[in-house]
């Protein structure tokens, strides 16, 4: 329903042209839809299928493309680069069975959960010596990527494969070694070699991999494979480490889980002789460590196809029939030791029943041990008293216990000895560079999530920040290398999360072992200790405050929650402190040293670091502490490695083929960081190309003439033949980079035009015309301001001549000047000794020649210091020194004559004068300090007035500045003051609720697979879901407003929760002069939050020309620095709003040269009526006028109050009322009849 407007055109229901946007959606992540309200902060939107309307906030809504069919195989080539455009594309292609998908580098990978055809030889050649975007997206591509750049630049690469059980990082290593070893093998010292990698999978699979609720083929363990290759780049060998195997699975799965695949083939799928050699049931119900996870056949997994394929494999990597004996008696000693059961005896001992004592029996034999020294360490512990052994009888549930830690135990290191094995099936000496491929377990999360979820996510966290650092890290320092201009980009660290698990003394890890160590050890201790030391933490929060109902019971000892970056997940710390040590008890570890069985001894032998069990003693051998230092060393590796990243992602929970579960989908996009990268390629370049492939590629459309240039200058003429905008395009080095999608689009110009080609040969010649002939001016212009600075230079260099040569001089003189007087000082000393010798009755002449021979050498010296111009300070002092001690020698000469020639008194006067003498030198000495303090003080003094009177009058300039704008800057120190704390509390609000959503989300996905989803859920996250609240939560923004009036009408008339229709209409309608002005307010308001949303979003695509020239002439306008005088018009009454017109010209941003900026000039018209525009008028010189109204065109009109524009401060803008309407009716303009308030 429309409703007729007073400004004269009828009011719609949807709104911007009916422009497609993405809304955000639980279930399918975006729905497809049109805007039909906005506010101050959220967006209102229709879907298209007509559903109930969706009220997002701005950041959670992003424009769609204008072809819903689209799909491209790079996602920086769509035109709108956001988190909805990238899930649809990926849904689109899905469904195409395109499951390949590049964001820039970094590859997408979606688990068709069926077989495809692209994985052939065919394919595999295609892919060779192909850069990325040659070939469709492929994980062959990447490979080959890493492979180039190893040998091209001679550094070491590694493929990053991640993702969450089920999304195929498996397959997909599997693949990436394929390729490799089939490309680029034959340079290894094992004729099959190559054959021995590929075979290793399956054996390693059997072993490590298991049924989970998501994945039945699921690896329990992770890995980093690395192919090595020689100085021909040729694969000469392999070596996999492999991280946290899953030891508890061995013992318990759950109900829809299975163990370890080998114990199931081996029941089911084993020749009977082998059966019968090893005791083996083909009813795997019979086995405790079996029967309580799922015991059919599973969907996909075939037992008995597979124990043979698992076999092939042992014979392919090289076991021989005694090591492959010895693997499988082991293993099915894994498997009897469950069946083992204790009875508590009389005394209250655990002793091994006796229906099961064949069982214990077979497992020694087995284990080559013997059946009582087992039986008595599983029943028995050994204490030390006094130095004296003596052995405790074991509860029931200790036996137990230690029967499954022996099981674990055995499990465990019959897996390192696979892979220890393994490995020394590839051998090599040496290579040059390694292809590394890590498949580890993605982030995890359960209904019970123990020991091993906390590992895995804690490897995660850190492969996180490793991606995140990485991505930005190679993109920017390449734009860096090519100088490129770009706008640094942050990113969010988790290092406080990966601090909380790690850092000392109060990390998770920490904490643990800690309490590992001490004789009582317990969970829940453990837990204590936790929360204790990290009360307040925002990563870490206790059981109840989880969205999940069934963590509601769990007391705040039993568990702890972790807000990961994928979201929360809660820890039962329930076995925490068993799980962390790998040590056996010492009874186990002797009992597994007394073995006969060479093979299990080795198995056993400690590792170094290990430390020897004893008995009475605790031994701590910490899994976590392990795992850290392993993380840590991969993490080196990494770091010492070119990266390449492949997402793995998980269609649906059901893994069935062609079901796109769109909310999951976003989340694990999310969870792997892909949305933050979309941020970089938004604010970046993510398309590139170098200067001579564009060439090439074009080259051949060109005539002759234009084909000879320089590829650098072909393609910058191009690109201004083109009316390319700068903004979208840099030139760097050796490479022109695009931004998202430009340059899909300046492909499709070139191809698809190929008749206006003589057209654009022409605009490249004027062009170059035109840039050579610039280029010969500012030669011209700079020769000759060079010659003015060589004159200049040289006068200054007269001067500089003349300050240094008086300086030089006056250092010179001042040096000989101070040391005459000094040596010239010493002359009182002369007549001193004078007086002295007066006074001797004898022996004066002899006297008198020492005293002139002292004169001679201190006239001499003074003569040296004139005659000297190079003689120096330390030069003179010696000379002072010298003659110095000379007299005082010849007063000590006098003081042995005048010794022999006067009596004692005589001699006493003397020594009083030689005190005198000193103490006049130590005076004359302290006087010339007191001078040379008094000068450098009173120089300080001038220095300090000087600077005091500078500083004085700099104050005094201050302070009459600052008193002419004191009460304007007050006013604008408060306002920015509360614009701060605002934009703080809203960056802190933000943060939160981006974790509350995710920690919601990954709720919801958790609840999925319970049988009553809704009931899995607190009830604070079931309110959320059903408000849909989950996805995105607005923040209440404060208002800030220009004048007091306006602050007033927004208290007295609270319209945030107005719609638009509901303001237009009483904008239209209302006779309150006082509610129509706040809706006005209001109206205009939500206009400016909504362009700001609408020209974010514009920037990445071509349109921007026809965005930008709405208001073109405004930012002009604002540099008016006088105001004009108004026309003459008639005087306002009453209630009546000034009616005011403007002109000015204004030039399209692609038009901007000065040749066509005079041709291509146009004029913006606007009526303002009050404060807000009411029509609006364009002139273009190349198409017809457009005309817009308020009331039916508010979304492409200017938003800007008339003060904002700063129109009515520029000369010439304004023009009369009489100009305006002649150019509206000569455009076909109807009349204006403005809205008249009335009196209430």
């Amino acid at each position: 329903v429309s409703t007729q407007s007073t400004w004269g055109v009828p009011a719609y229901s949807t709104m911007d042209q009916g422009r497609k946007v993405w809304a955000p959606d639980l279930k399918e992540g975006f729905i497809l839809g049109e805007i039909c309200d906005f506010g101050t902060d959220t967006l209102t939107v229709q879907p298209l299928d007509g559903g109930k309307t969706i009220e997002a906030p701005y950041d959670a809504v992003y424009p769609a493309e204008d072809e819903d069919s689209k799909a491209v195989a790079d996602n920086c080539a769509l035109m709108y680069l956001n988190e909805a455009t990238l899930l649809h594309n990926l849904r689109r292609r899905y469904m195409k069975d395109e499951i390949y998908t590049f964001t820039a580098n970094i590859l997408l990978a979606l688990n068709p959960y069926h077989t495809l055809d692209v994985y052939t030889d065919k394919h595999v050649k295609e892919y060779q010596g192909k850069s990325l975007g040659v070939m469709p997206p492929h994980v062959f591509a990447i490979a080959d990527k890493s492979y180039r750049d190893m040998r091209n630049l001679g550094l070491s690469q590694g493929i990053i494969v991640s993702g969450e059980s089920g999304a195929g990082k498996t397959e997909t290593t599997k693949y990436i070694l394929r390729y490799l070893t089939d490309s680029y093998g034959g340079g290894g010292a094992v004729a099959d070699l190559e054959s021995r990698i590929l075979a290793a999978n399956p054996f390693l699979e059997a072993f490590g991999n298991a049924k989970t609720t998501r994945n039945n083929n699921s690896s329990r363990f992770g890995k980093f494979v690395e192919l090595h290759f020689n100085k021909n780049h040729l694969v000469v060998g392999a070596y996999i480490e492999h991280y946290l195997l899953e030891k508890s699975r061995v013992i318990s799965q759950s109900d829809k889980e299975r163990n370890y695949h080998v114990f199931y083939r081996m029941c089911r799928g084993s020749p009977q002789s082998m059966k019968d050699a090893l005791n083996l049931k083909s009813d795997v119900s019979v086995y405790n460590y079996l029967k309580t996870g799922v015991r059919d056949n599973v969907e996909g997994l075939d037992d008995v196809r597979d124990f043979a394929i698992m076999e092939k494999s042992m014979n392919d990597v090289g076991l021989e029939a005694a090591e492959k004996s010895n693997v499988f008696r082991v293993t099915a000693a894994v498997l009897h030791i469950g069946n083992i059961l204790f009875a508590e005896g009389g005394d209250g001992i655990a002793g091994v029943t006796g229906d099961t004592s064949a069982t214990l029996n077979g497992v020694s034999s087995m284990l080559g041990l013997d059946p009582k020294t087992m039986s008595d360490a599983l029943c028995y512990t050994t204490i030390t008293v006094g130095g004296t052994e003596s052995k405790k009888g074991k509860s029931v549930k200790d036996a137990d216990f230690g029967r499954d830690a022996l099981g674990k135990a055995l499990y465990s290191k019959l897996f390192d000895w696979i892979v220890r094995r393994i490995n020394k099936c590839f051998p090599f000496d040496r290579s040059e560079n390694f292809i590394g491929v890590l498949d580890i377990a993605g982030f995890e999360y359960f209904q019970v999530n123990s020991f091993e979820q906390f590992c895995i996510n804690y490897c995660n966290e850190k492969l996180q920040q490793f991606f995140n650092v990485r991505i930005l890290k190679d993109e920017q320092e390449l734009y860096v290398k090519e100088s490129i201009k770009f706008k640094e980009v942050e990113y969010v660290d988790n290092q406080d999360c990966i601090d909380l698990i790690e850092a000392k003394p109060t990390g998770i890890l920490f904490l643990l072992d800690e309490e590992s160590k001490i004789p009582k050890a317990s969970d829940e201790g453990f837990t204590d200790k936790l929360h204790n030391a990290h009360k307040n933490h925002f990563r870490l929060q206790l059981p109840r405050k989880s969205k999940m109902s069934y963590y509601k019971s769990l007391r705040d000892n039993e568990g702890f929650i972790i807000r990961h970056f994928a979201g929360a997940v809660c820890y039962q710390t329930s076995s925490f402190i068993d799980k962390n040590n790998d040590a056996l008890t010492a009874d186990l570890a002797f009992l597994m040293d007394s073995s006969k069985d060479p093979f299990v001894r080795s198995i056993f032998e400690p590792q170094p670091g290990d430390p020897k069990p004893q008995r009475g003693k605790i031994t701590l051998i910490s899994l976590g502490t392990k795992f850290k230092a392993a993380l840590e060393k991969l993490m080196e590796k990494l770091n010492s490695t070119r990266s390449n990243f492949i997402r793995c992602i998980k269609p649906n929970q059901k893994m069935q083929p062609k079901i796109y579960s769109g909310g999951e989908i976003l989340s694990q996009l999310q969870c792997a960081g892909m949305v933050s990268v979309l941020d970089l390629m938004q604010g970046g370049f993510p398309s590139r190309t170098a200067f001579q492939e564009l060439y090439d590629m074009y080259k051949a459309q060109l005539p002759p003439a234009l084909a000879q240039l320089e590829p650098r200058i072909f393609c910058k003429a191009l690109f201004k033949a083109l009316g390319l905008n700068e903004d979208d395009f840099q030139f760097g080095v050796s490479k022109v980079f695009f931004r998202p999608g430009k340059f899909a689009e300046f492909d499709t110009i070139m191809k698809s035009d190929p008749e206006n080609l003589v057209q654009l040969v022409g605009k490249v010649v004027e062009w170059l015309t035109k840039q050579r002939w610039k280029k010969i001016a500012w030669a011209c212009v700079s020769c000759l301001k060079f010659q003015s600075k060589i004159r200049a230079r040289a006068g200054s260099a007269v001067i500089m001549q003349k300050i240094i040569r008086m300086h030089l001089a006056r250092s010179v003189h001042k040096a000989r000047y101070l040391g005459i007087k000094t040596i010239r000082s010493l002359n009182d000393n002369l007549t001193v000794m004078h007086e002295i010798i007066e006074k001797l009755p004898k022996n004066k002449d002899k006297m008198l020649a020492g005293v002139a021979e002292l004169k001679a050498d201190i006239d001499k010296a003074v003569q040296h210091i004139k005659d000297s111009d190079a003689i120096s300070r330390e030069q003179v002092k010696k000379m002072a020194d010298e003659i110095q001690g000379k007299a005082d020698k010849q007063l000590g000469t006098l003081k042995k004559e005048q010794e022999k020639q006067k009596l004692a008194e005589e001699a006493e006067r003397l020594k009083k004068l030689a005190e005198e003498m000193e103490a006049k030198r130590k005076a004359a000495e302290e006087e010339e300090k007191r001078r040379k303090d008094s000068e450098d003080e009173a120089r300080h003094l001038k220095e300090m007035e000087d600077k005091r009177k500078k500083e004085e009058d700099e104050e005094m300039k201050r302070l009459e500045k600052d008193r002419m704008q004191r009460e304007k800057d007050e006013t604008n120190k408060k306002l920015q003051d509360k614009r701060n704390t605002d934009l703080k509390k809203e960056q802190e609000e933000a943060a939160a609720l981006e974790q509350e959503r995710r920690d919601q989300e990954l709720a919801m996905r958790l609840a999925q697979d319970q049988s009553n989803p809704n009931s899995a859920l607190s009830v604070e996250a079931q309110q959320q879901a059903s408000t849909g609240q989950h996805k995105r939560k607005s923040m209440k923004r404060s208002q800030t407003f220009n004048t007091k009036k306006q602050e007033a009408l927004h208290k007295k008339h609270d319209l945030s929760k107005w719609k638009y229709a509901d303001l237009r209409d009483t904008i239209n309608t209302s006779c309150d002069i006082d509610l129509l002005e706040a809706c006005r307010e209001e109206f205009h308001r939500r206009l400016k939050v909504y362009h700001a949303w609408k020209m974010k979003n514009m920037k990445k695509q071509q349109a921007d020309k026809d965005a930008t020239s709405r208001t073109a002439g405004l930012s002009a306008s604002a540099d008016g620095r006088s105001a004009a005088p108004r026309p003459p018009s008639k005087p306002v009454k009453g209630n009546e709003r000034p009616q005011r017109y403007f002109r000015i010209p204004f030039v399209r941003p692609g038009d901007q040269d000065k040749a066509n900026a005079q041709k291509k000039r146009g004029w913006w018209f606007a009526h303002f009526d009050g404060q807000w525009i009411a029509r609006q008028m364009e002139l273009h010189p190349d198409k017809p006028p457009v005309l817009l109204k308020a009331g039916s065109d508010d979304m492409e009109m200017c938003e800007l109050s008339l003060e904002e524009t700063g129109l009515s401060r520029k000369r010439g803008a304004e023009i009369l009322q009489r100009e305006f309407e002649e150019e509206w009716r000569r455009c076909g303009g109807q009349p204006y009849v403005p809205a008249a308030p009335k009196k209430k």
